[in-house]
Formats: C-alpha cells, structure tokens, sequence
C-alpha cells in the first residue's frame, strides 16, 4: 500500500524534490489513518453502489476494504503469533471479520475492519504523542560546535568535543553542549529543559547546558561533560526509559489478553454447534450468533483502557519537567500516603546564607571584615564562602597580613596578622562560657540565631562579633508541602543536621515529623519503617547520602541538579527542581488512575452487555462491530485526556 502510495507521488510533477520527500514522509507516517480512510471510503462506495453494479464489482469493492483495511493488522497479529507463540486480539478481530464474510456478512465484515483499523491508528496517534516531546527536545540539540584551539578556531561535531575543550557560542546560538563560561556574560533560555520562560542571567564560572540558546552575548564555554552525557542526554534517555515499560496494569491485562483469547476462541467454537442441538436454534442463526460472539466478546477496549493513558500522562508530565522511568512508577506515585524529604538541598537551597550579625559597638568595623574576609577566603567550607560573599558586599578597602593559618578539624581557624590573633569557629574553639555569655549581650540575640549554625569572631581571644547562618527555604517548599498534606498526604523530613535545625526548618515549612541527626543507614530504616506502616513511601532528595534512601523506598524522586548517583538511583527526576512538580504529578498520576478504573469498568460492561444481548438475540452483527469497536475507541480518547494541560 504504501510502496504503491509512494510511486504515485514519485510519478507526480512538483516544484521540488523535498516537497515530495516531504509528503512520502508524512504519508508514511500516518500509513494507518490513510489505510482506515480508504478502507471507510470504499465501504460506503459498495454501500452506494449496491443496488446498481453487479455482485462481482459490489464483492470486489469489499474485498478491497477488506485487504486495504485490515492488511497491517493481520500483519501485525500473525507476527506477533509466530513470534511470541500467544494468540493476540489483531488475530482474534481478523478471524471475526472472515468469518462474517463467510456467513454472507461481507459489509459487516468491512465495519468491522474498518472500525478496527480506525481504532488502531489513534493509538499510533497517542504513541506518537508521547514521543513529541521527546522528539522536539532531539531537533533542538546542535551536532556542530565552534571549537577554540592553538591553531584557531574550526568547526567539529559535538561527538568529538572531550572535556576541558574551550567552545565559542555566539548570540542567539545554542549551545551544543554542557559547560562552564570562561569568558563573557550573557542570559540563556533554558525553557526547553526547565520550562521557566524567563531567561537566566549566566557569567564566569556558572553552568550552561545543551540544548539552550545564548541569547545576548558571546561566551567562551569549557566543556564538563561529554554529548552523550550532558543533561540533555539523560531527559532523553528517561523519557524512552518510561515510554518501554510497562506498568503492573498493563503488563497484567497482556498476560491475561493471550488467555482471553483462547477462552473465546473455545466457547467461539462451542457455539457453533451447542446451541443448535440444545435450543433448537437453525444452523444460520447458530454459526450468525457464534460470529457475533467472536467480535463482542474481544476484549480490545479492556487492552486499550491503560497503554494510552499511561503513555499520555508521561507525555504531559515531561512537558512539565518531571521524567518518570518507566509506567510502573506513574500508577505508583498516585498511591503514596507519605513523602520523606532530604532538606539540604532538596527543602533548603543547599548554600548558607547569613541572616544576623552582631559586632560589639567599639569594634573595627572594617579591620573586623576584612580579616574575615581574607582568612575564610583560604578555605572551601561552605560556610566560608557565605562568610566570603557578605564580607565583599561590604566593600572594605583594608587589606590585612594575614600568615600562620592554622585550621583546627570541626571548630574553625586562627591566624595572626601584624598585631592581633584572631579566630573564626564555633563556642568550642571560642569557649562555651565566652559565647553564651556574648549572646546575653545582645538583646534578643539569643531568640535569633535559635536554630541557626553559629559562628563567632575572637580578638586577641575575646569575642567581638557574632554571624547566624542558615540553609535559606526554598521558594517553593512550603506551597509544596501545604499541597501535599492537602492531597491527605503526610510529610516527613530525614536530616543530618542537629535538632535544633530540624525543628526550626519543620515549624517554619509545616512537616508533620521530623528525624534529626541522620545518616544515610539511618534514613534507609526510617524509610522501611514508614513503608511497614503505609502502602506507598516516596522518598524525595538530591545528594550521595539518599541515594540508598531512594533506594528502598517505594517511589524514589531526585532533584535535576542533584548527584549522579542520586539520579540513577531514583524512579522519578524533577528536571526544574521545583518541588511543585511533585504535587503536580501526583495529581496527573491520580487522574491516569481514575481514567484507567473507569476504561477497564466500561470495558466489562459493554463486553458483558453485548455477550449477554447476543446470546438473548436481541443484537445484530452490525450493532454487535459498532458497540465493541465504539468502546475500543472510547478508551482511547479517554485515556488521551491526559495530554491537555
């Protein structure tokens, strides 16, 4: 048919040959519609032309919708036979259609075909659907980068790009693979990974990744990650992950699909012969009857009520930047009764932030920060470049000499500079007694850094000033835990930091419970033991430390800018970070849930319904192929509800 198609358009005059590339591939693609259409159109023609043309041109025109109809799914249902040794519905339907014919039911037969067909193609359509994402994202990563060596700059393919290589990236180009700038600022569009329509400032030393466009200014960008490792890569590599796994329905209902068949087929072939020696029924009505019951009692309605709407809710949830690995993890996340949640990184933005600071009035205010400033600039703790950044927005123009640096293991450091000893850490290293007695200097300077990390600054071994740090909530936490325990969904929070800590960012955020000082065997219990007391668990984080946690909880969900190890771990990445998205997914996968309860209940009434009108003969063949196929596709466009927005 479609060789046939393609040599038609080949004989045709056009003004180019990619126009007509064009249309082969777009007729190709769409070669089931075109099938079903055709197969349509002819059976209205025999229809029309019935009573006007021999039988000959009346049974040929059938014939033809017959072969042109149903030729891929005989294709399709004989494959699979030989290849898997089950019998399928394909084979089941084909059966149905000949052996109406073979009763004189040829237009019937046609329907049939042609109703089958038709029913084929939208799910095509919906599988094609739930790679248009996907295949967007495919479109929109260049092969080519603009590399920067000794000899010059050369265009090479992005395969060919090794870590370290320096790249050039004009404006309005994107950006062929993930990197760190080296040179230049500009702002990127990451719309097509993150879905934030707003571009982002980006300059020296920050992330760009694959995919993006650079909007405004040239930037020289070294690479980190080879093309089939960037971020990209992995969006694209979970999407066909989830999209060739099957969920516990789906894999159920094919499983049970080979036995269906084979009861039918059985009580298909009883009837045939029963009911004419025990009810008396004539051998038409019996052999007419035993047909019907070939097609009514097919249950292709109850194999498409769950494919189609899986597929669609992962569709619309990558579209919203949460990949789901595989079927199985879309059905589970909607039964989940509680949610564990890391917080450094995952409740909090993961970088400290100073929000006190209290100097003794007859300090030096400049020579105080700039020392800080210095000394912690010689250290990678991530408090020390918090203490770093608001000692530079102070804008100090002492510079102090600061020599003998000595940093003491989980209190802080001293150093010396031409006339003082200063000492930067926690009340170990300060004194117990000299810091408490520092906070009741203060007013309400005890109330405020309740619950904070705490670093105080010595003189000469007296403290003269005190910074509070804190990991900042992020935006989104509190909207995202209050919808979660709206959705009658209980929240929990498994640190490691201390429990002042906890309980502060709990009451802040409203988590029902908290477990403080964890390490990652310690969350891993405290996952089995709410998994023993709840059907479904999910646990959501970003470091090496959850990966066991995510593990061995039932659903695990990773932060997109979280650890390697987390992501390969988890069943679920929020690609935007945002921990909305769960909410949304929840409901998504809630919604596929229900659609899919409501397809395989009406899938078993209209089986159920039309066995029974069959065997009460009080339905046609005609009536019998409109209500089994009119339910098939029923489902699927139920199911493809879960594609809008």
């Amino acid at each position: 048919m479609s060789n046939y198609i393609r040599m038609i358009i080949n004989n045709m005059p056009f003004k180019s040959r990619k126009s007509r590339k064009e249309i082969i591939i777009t007729l190709t693609k769409h070669r089931e519609l075109i099938a079903a259409i055709f197969s349509g159109i002819l059976i209205l023609i025999s229809w029309l032309l019935h009573d006007k043309v021999n039988d000959w041109v009346f049974y040929t025109v059938l014939i033809s919708a017959f072969l042109i109809g149903g030729f891929a799914k005989a294709k399709e249902g004989i494959t699979e036979t030989m290849r898997d040794h089950t019998l399928n519905v394909e084979l089941l339907m084909i059966i149905a259609a000949i052996g109406a014919a073979s009763i004189g039911y040829w237009t019937e037969g046609a329907i049939l075909i042609f109703i089958f067909a038709l029913s084929g193609a939208l799910e095509s359509y919906t599988e094609e659907n739930s790679q248009k994402e996907l295949k967007s994202l495919m479109e929109l990563q260049p092969e080519t980068a603009l590399l920067i060596s000794p000899d010059g700059s050369k265009t090479v393919h992005v395969l060919d790009l090794k870590i370290g290589d320096q790249i050039f990236i004009k404006a309005g180009e994107r950006i062929p693979a993930d990197g760190i700038i080296r040179h230049g600022r500009t702002s990127i569009d990451e719309s097509t990974l993150t879905g934030e329509s707003m571009p982002i400032g980006k300059s020296i030393n920050q992330q760009v990744f694959a995919g993006t466009i650079n909007l405004n200014g040239s930037i020289t960008v070294e690479i980190n990650e080879l093309a089939n490792e960037t971020l990209f890569q992995k969006i694209i590599h979970l999407v066909q992950q989830a999209q060739s796994e099957k969920s516990p329905s789906q894999a159920f209902i094919e499983k049970f699909e080979s036995t269906y068949v084979k009861v039918v087929l059985v009580t298909v072939g009883m009837m045939m012969f029963l009911p004419h020696f025990l009810f008396g029924w004539s051998w038409q009505d019996t052999i007419y009857r035993a047909m019907i019951l070939l097609v009514v009692a097919s249950p292709c309605a109850l194999v498409a009520s769950i494919m189609p709407a899986t597929l669609s809710a992962i569709s619309n949830s990558a579209r919203k930047g949460v990949l789901f690995k595989g079927g199985v993890h879309v059905e589970a996340l909607g039964k989940i009764e509680v949610a564990a949640f890391d917080k450094t990184g995952t409740l909090t933005k993961g970088k400290p932030a100073i929000t006190d600071v209290f100097i003794l009035p007859y300090t030096d205010r400049e020579e105080l920060i700039s020392v800080v400033s210095e000394m912690e600039n010689q250290s990678n703790h991530p408090l020390a470049t918090a203490l770093t950044t608001w000692c530079k927005n102070e804008n100090t123009m002492y510079t102090p000499d600061i020599r003998k640096m000595v940093h003491i293991e989980g209190k802080g450091m001293e150093a010396n500079d031409d006339q003082n000893f200063w000492q930067i850490g926690n009340a170990e290293l300060i004194g117990k007694e000299k810091a408490e007695h520092f906070l009741h200097t203060f007013p309400n300077c005890q109330a405020k850094v309740q619950g904070k990390t705490v670093v105080y600054v010595a003189k000469n071994r007296e403290i003269c000033a005190l910074f509070a740090l804190e990991d900042p909530i992020r935006d989104d936490a509190i909207r995202a835990i209050d919808a979660l325990n709206d959705l009658g969904i209980k929240t929990v929070m498994l640190t490691g930091d201390n429990e002042d800590t906890a309980m502060s960012v709990t009451s802040k955020i409203g988590i029902d419970y908290y477990k403080a000082n964890c390490l990652p065997a310690d969350k891993v219990k405290e996952i089995k033991k709410l998994s023993h007391s709840s059907n479904t668990t999910a646990m959501i984080g970003d470091g090496i430390n959850d990966a066991p946690a995510l593990a061995t909880a039932d659903i695990g969900i990773a932060m997109g800018a979280g650890t390697d190890v987390a992501l390969e771990t988890s069943d679920i990445v929020l690609v935007k970070n945002d921990l909305l998205k769960i909410v949304d997914a929840v409901k998504i996968s809630r919604k596929m849930n229900r659609i899919i309860k409501q397809n395989i209940i009406f899938s078993i009434i209209i089986i159920s319904g039309l066995i029974a009108s069959n065997f009460m003969q009080v339905i046609d063949l005609p009536l019998g192929v409109i209500g089994h196929e009119g339910s098939t596709i029923a489902v699927i466009l139920n199911g493809l509800r879960l594609l809008r927005n």
